[in-house]
């Protein structure tokens, strides 16, 4: 299981509430156990502090703010893994993008090998579709993986 419908339902409503942004956010699992963490996207806030070295506003990129990377960091020294690894999409579709690849790779290695990356795509301030992708070793690329539920998690209540 990559996400519990209620996961999904809160990952669609973060995107949606967040729109024109871009949301951001983990799932992180210890067993049985799961947490949602829903984080801040900074990114704006750099653009507007450094528009040279940060190029792109919230509306085409994420930047978690660095408290919730500490908090992300303490889960995962409680013996949490990083499972799932979600952003959206502003007015375009559910997919892995070049820079979501190049983000989620270290030294042309990703850096959570085995977390699930969930993409929802907002469009017009609604959700639209969302896609999930995961590490393929042998291909040496992110690759599309069915998210395992109806898509009719994507209609609002």
């Amino acid at each position: 299981m990559i996400a519990t419908p209620d996961e999904l339902r809160a990952i669609r409503d973060q995107a949606v509430a967040e729109y024109p942004a871009e949301s951001c956010g983990v799932i992180v699992t210890r067993g049985a156990e799961r947490r949602l963490v829903a984080c801040r996207n900074i990114q704006d806030a750099l653009h507007t502090k450094d528009p040279e070295r940060y190029t792109r506003d919230a509306r085409t990129a994420y930047y978690i703010d660095p408290a919730d990377l500490l908090r992300i960091g303490r889960l995962e020294g409680d013996g949490f893994a990083v499972s799932v690894i979600y952003h959206s999409h502003v007015d375009a579709g559910a997919y892995f993008s070049e820079t979501d690849r190049r983000q989620a790779l270290v030294g042309g290695e990703p850096a959570y090998p085995d977390a699930t990356y969930l993409v929802t795509s907002v469009a017009a301030g609604r959700a639209d579709a969302m896609a999930a992708f995961r590490w393929d070793g042998g291909a040496r690329d992110f690759a599309s993986v069915d998210l395992g539920v109806d898509t009719g998690i994507l209609e609002e209540r």
